[in-house]
């Protein structure tokens, strides 16, 4: 049975709290239950509140009117989405659906601005959430529109080996399409980019393992010379 307070403090957005504010949180907590490929919140739908991910997958996207998407972001265990709508009152910029089955902690901004109230060392927390963001808002634009796609893609991968506990040998978490709808692109063309970075020495591809051969040049290709995200 999982500990809402023992998660809580495991995750971004809440770690190194006092005690008593774990508990605060833990009954503000509702716990969600989706399965794959079910849409959590459409774009334009009014931001009630926020998400934290238990277990399971959730791809962030938008549609453009053609229908073709546009992945934005993937968030999994422990990471949390969807605060700024949840915060400002207006509509959520963006869609959430499910990659695999998926269980959530929705936090109503009803409920979480009273408990801000009564603590409001939290608040602190949503500042630095939401500059980071921001950053990393100014990075996916500047990744999508300046970068060709072995750039984007050296990010991507550069970001993954962090995620992974800067392991030289990373594990691809996403499907080949998945990927490619992430840094702006098509399967044919990423395939591409990995044959690229390839013979360029800087990755060795075993079907889903990526090894990074020289993280120093990946990073160089990738335009990168301090933190990722």
């Amino acid at each position: 049975m999982l500990n809402l307070e023992e998660f809580l403090s495991n995750t971004k957005l809440f770690k190194d709290l006092p005690p008593q504010q774990y508990q605060a949180l833990a009954k503000i907590a509702q716990k969600q239950t989706y399965t794959k490929g079910q849409v959590i919140f459409w774009q334009g739908e009014e931001g009630e509140g926020f998400f934290i991910v238990v277990t399971g997958k959730v791809k962030i996207f938008q549609t453009s009117l053609e229908g073709k998407e546009q992945i934005l972001n993937f968030f999994r265990e422990g990471e949390h989405f969807a605060e700024v709508p949840a915060f400002d009152g207006g509509c959520y910029p963006v869609s959430a659906a499910t990659l695999e089955d998926t269980e959530l902690l929705f936090f109503s901004r009803k409920d979480f601005i009273t408990v801000i109230e009564q603590h409001p060392t939290l608040a602190l927390n949503i500042l630095v959430v939401f500059a980071k963001h921001l950053r990393k808002l100014v990075g996916l634009i500047e990744n999508v529109s300046l970068r060709e796609v072995p750039q984007r893609l050296a990010v991507y991968l550069l970001s993954l080996s962090e995620r992974q506990g800067n392991k030289t040998t990373v594990e691809l978490d996403l499907t080949k399409g998945q990927l490619a709808a992430m840094i702006g692109t098509i399967p044919e063309t990423l395939s591409r980019g990995f044959t690229k970075l390839s013979q360029e020495g800087l990755i060795q591809v075993n079907g889903l393992q990526i090894t990074l051969l020289d993280i120093k040049k990946l990073q160089e290709k990738a335009g990168i010379f301090a933190d990722i995200n």
